[in-house]
């Protein structure tokens, strides 16, 4: 990949929760890491901005079972779960943006009421590269965002992995019709 100084590189949700053993597993989700890794290593050394969203939910979000929603608890604050993958290796520059903290609203964008728009237009960001998961859910939902910011919008398809193979085939097919570039 050919970062460039005005690229930012979303790494969305790589979280324990999502891995293999977690509340929330996904299949070979640990596959994605060295993957994205790599291009971390890439995106600083030229220069380009690094961003890792994640799951910030409280105990009593209404998107878990037990509020009648259609997850399992997951990757509640401070818990062990929502803790980043133990070998992912992010800069210490890394920007950090949590979604999901309101336990009345759903967001599986990392643009959706975070400000991270504001803040890619602000350091004149032009290229966002996505990785991380789930390619079905939170990866599909912040590339449609971003695409809607305006920032050319590309999906590095061997560095995220779907909930489920089928919807991860539309969500690939949906991205492509809406204009992001899938690598």
């Amino acid at each position: 990949m050919r970062f460039r100084r005005d690229d930012a590189l979303l790494v969305v949700d790589v979280q324990r929760d999502f891995c293999p053993g977690g509340a929330l597993a996904i299949a070979e989700a640990d596959a994605v890491v060295p993957v994205i890794d790599q291009l971390v290593e890439e995106a600083v050394a030229a220069g380009a901005l690094v961003v890792a969203s994640r799951d910030w939910h409280p105990k009593d979000h209404l998107s878990f079972y037990a509020r009648g929603g259609p997850w399992p608890e997951h990757c509640v604050q401070d818990s062990e779960g929502a803790k980043f993958h133990a070998d992912l290796r992010l800069p210490a520059n890394v920007l950090i943006i949590s979604k999901g903290a309101d336990a009345e609203k759903e967001q599986y964008s990392a643009f959706d009421g975070t400000g991270l728009s504001d803040q890619l237009h602000a350091r004149g960001i032009h290229r966002v590269f996505i990785v991380g998961l789930a390619l079905d859910v939170c990866v599909r939902a912040s590339a449609l965002d971003s695409l809607r910011a305006g920032f050319e919008t590309h999906v590095v398809e061997n560095a995220t992995r779907p909930v489920s193979p089928s919807e991860g085939d539309r969500a690939i097919s949906d991205l492509r019709r809406a204009g992001a570039i899938v690598d």
